[in-house]
């Protein structure tokens, strides 16, 4: 059995505030040791513990590669007990060269690449240090940083890389903590190391002044910034913002008049992989007419190749379609959530940032130089010891040969201390022979004097400013913009928001006829064809044609069905004419059993539309047009009434006429009826007996002319309408003699 009085003592604490303090516990946990990088050497712990643990192993740049799977055990193993793959993971972004400005950590084998793929597995790959790890890492073993006991005791680990490399604005930073977050965007580290020292000349510069410095983000995937410069000081001003990373592309002539756009970089973040399918999914939907083609042709460098369908499509139209569709262009996040030196999440402009680091750097060239001046002191203790066994060497060696403790004896008589004996009993004879007076005087003076410098140095606010900015300067010179490490690569070039085009700008111009056949079956035939011989057109047995129309593949075609619903087709997707078509149920919503009142181009201007009760109003055609499927509902028809007239109004149209079944005539003014977005309309003309058979706007100055029929094609004009002119919604008075006994007016 358990023994009691070895299980802990209940604590006796409402539920809800122990929970509320673990929680707590869990989130501060989260922010300072695992989401925030610090702003002193902008690592998060698990980067600083890699970085440690390969210094250990002696990864240095110059000598070998060793197993990743090495450096993930001793890290999990000694300084962060956490799971091998998220350390491993970590481990792969400090080595990848699209993901990290300046890598810390130099790869052989497969660590993932810019499509999206996985990295191999750590037994497969191995890795180094690079330059940039050994110059953040620089001044570890000189006193700089404090060192902390690891997790079980059983070593130490610096608490904070104490190295002049500004990486937290470098390689920048991204995490997601508990109710907080973090994302920085790398930066180019001469711009940042040029912004320090303009800071330490004049710590007065605001941030308007630093950004003529720090232009901006430098992506390693390079890209071009496109914000107004307004928009980016504010973000660097506050901390908190956002920038647009556009491709870089170029035009190439592909020979005979033809080019292709081919996209040499693309934005910071983007996988290349999920990119080209976004494109390729574009041409497959059809949303992207003017794009014909997309290749991908990358290998070391980005290549994809993007056909248009057509010479004459225009460039900037093209990718202005594609940076607003897909992710060639991206929004980078800024936000500046950082650890102070104080382990204190803030949130801080550029200006800030810069200021603490360089106070960082201050501190740490102070203890450097404490550090080293002590070593010095202890350096000339043991020289004045040297000297003085040299002069009196035949008395030394005879004390050490004849007492039994030579060294309280060497002490009273020579006035050495304890730390002095002790060395000169700890020599070995060789080292006899370099005991010469003048070697340990030229040493001891050359202690002297690089101890009074360090002590000028440190009393000496402006010595050391003198002396930050040549160890910066120094530092600048192995990444200044002439290197192919430290050359900017991400370009500022303001621009707007990329356009919408409309899509009948994206759509080559070409004639076509439109057929829709009785039956509902729709095609579209290239160029302008006779319509007379539409009527030989080859149609489903049982079928003919309805309605035939030219059109071009730029328009859009009105369909509107007999329930007072319209839709809208585009002119470029119509089938094709060959064979009969497709039925226009796969299109629309449609129900099989509605029939269809009209088809016919959208155009600009307004309709008039009648229903077979004697109600109509005007519509504007851009009223008419709908965005999906399902159409739209215009007419709100009575019981048993249905969608007889839409009939296109003239510019100069002043006067519309009605006849009815009964073959009687109303004409009155167009301004009579209402203009209407939806709805049933008003009243045309009374019926005692039948309903409405056509309707038309006209000119009355022009009055009504109609077909005679038959081969002649003569008409036959009625030019007053006079006794025809009432009021809207009359009963009217009987057609004029001759008029068609179709009751239609064309």
């Amino acid at each position: 059995m358990t023994d009691a009085a070895a299980l802990p003592e209940p604590i006796d604490a409402p539920f809800d505030r122990a929970l509320s303090d673990r929680y707590l516990v869990y989130a501060l946990s989260t922010i300072t040791a695992r989401s925030l990088p610090d702003l002193r050497d902008g690592l998060k712990p698990v980067h600083r513990r890699l970085l440690w643990a390969m210094r250990l192993l002696r990864l240095d740049p110059a000598a070998g590669y060793k197993k990743c799977a090495r450096v993930v055990g001793d890290v999990i193993g000694k300084y962060h007990p956490h799971g091998d793959q998220s350390v491993y993971d970590a481990m792969v972004r400090l080595a990848q060269t699209f993901a990290l400005r300046y890598p810390l950590v130099d790869g052989q084998g497969n660590f993932g690449n810019i499509d999206g793929d996985n990295a191999a597995a750590y037994r497969y790959t191995e890795a180094r240090l690079t330059q940039v790890a050994i110059d953040l890492m620089a001044g570890l073993d000189e006193g700089t940083v404090d060192f902390r006991p690891t997790y079980n005791g059983e070593e130490e680990e610096p608490e904070i890389m104490p190295g002049l490399f500004p990486n937290l604005l470098a390689n920048g930073a991204s995490g997601i903590a508990v109710g907080m977050a973090t994302s920085i965007p790398p930066h180019n580290a001469a711009e940042l190391i040029d912004a320090a020292i303009r800071l330490i000349d004049a710590p007065e510069t605001g941030t308007a002044e630093l950004m003529q410095i720090v232009r901006g983000p430098d992506f390693p995937t390079g890209g071009v910034i496109v914000d107004a410069p307004a928009a980016i000081a504010e973000a660097y001003e506050t901390g908190r913002g956002a920038f647009r990373v556009r491709a870089r592309w170029v035009k190439e002539d592909t020979g005979r008049g033809t080019w292709a756009a081919v996209v040499t970089e693309i934005p910071y973040g983007v996988q290349k992989g999920k990119l080209i399918e976004e494109i390729a999914q574009l041409i497959n939907d059809k949303k992207l007419p003017i794009l014909e083609d997309v290749r991908d042709e990358s290998d070391a460098e980005i290549r994809i190749v993007l056909e248009p369908r057509s010479r004459t499509v225009d460039p900037d139209m093209l990718m202005d379609s594609l940076f607003r569709l897909t992710a060639l262009e991206a929004k980078v996040p800024l936000n500046l959530n950082v650890l102070d030196a104080q382990r204190t999440p803030r949130v801080m402009g550029l200006k800030a940032v810069l200021a603490a680091w360089l106070e960082h750097q201050f501190g740490v060239l102070r203890r450097r130089s404490e550090h080293r001046l002590g070593r010095i002191d202890d350096r000339i203790e043991l020289l004045d010891g040297y000297l003085t066994a040299y002069l009196n060497l035949d008395r030394v060696i005879e004390i050490i040969r004849t007492e039994d403790e030579p060294k309280p004896v060497m002490m009273a008589e020579f006035g050495l201390t304890d730390r002095q004996a002790e060395a000169i009993l700890n020599m070995r004879l060789r080292s006899l022979r370099k005991l010469e007076e003048m070697e340990i005087r030229r040493e001891r003076d050359a202690l002297d004097a690089e101890r009074a410098g360090l002590v000028a140095l440190l009393g000496s606010d402006a010595r050391q400013r003198t002396r930050m900015k040549r160890d910066l300067t120094a530092l600048r010179d192995r990444y200044g913009p002439e290197t192919a490490l430290g050359a900017r690569r991400t370009a500022i070039e303001e621009a707007g928001p990329a356009r919408e085009y409309a899509r009948e700008a994206m759509i080559e111009r070409e004639p076509i006829t439109v057929i829709l056949s009785q039956r509902g079956w729709i095609r579209a035939m290239k160029g302008h064809v006779d319509l007379a011989a539409a009527e030989t057109l080859k149609f489903k047995e049982g079928d003919g044609p309805a309605f035939a129309f030219h059109a071009q593949t730029t328009d859009k075609i009105l369909i509107a069905a007999e329930n007072g619903r319209f839709y809208t087709l585009a002119g470029d997707r119509l089938p094709g004419g060959r064979g009969f078509g497709e039925p226009i149920g796969l299109m629309l919503d449609l129900d099989g059993e509605t029939g269809i009142a009209a088809c016919l181009p959208a155009g600009q201007g307004r309709l008039l539309l009648a229903a077979s009760d004697g109600r109509g109003f005007v519509v504007k055609v851009e009223d008419t047009l709908a965005e999906t499927r399902k159409g739209k509902q215009l007419v709100n028809l009575r019981p048993g009434a249905r969608l007889r007239i839409v009939h296109r109004i003239a510019g100069d149209a002043d006067y519309v006429a009605v006849i009815g079944d009964n073959r009687k005539l109303v004409v009155f003014p167009l301004a009579e009826l209402p203009e209407m977005g939806r709805g049933q309309g008003v009243t045309l003309q009374k019926y005692r007996d039948g309903g409405l058979s056509d309707a038309i706007a006209l000119r009355f100055a022009d009055g009504l002319s109609w077909s005679m029929g038959g081969a002649t094609g003569r008409t036959r004009t009625e030019p007053d309408l006079t006794p025809w002119r009432t009021a809207r919604g009359a009963a009217g008075r009987m057609a004029p003699i001759g008029f068609p006994r179709e009751n239609r007016f064309t």
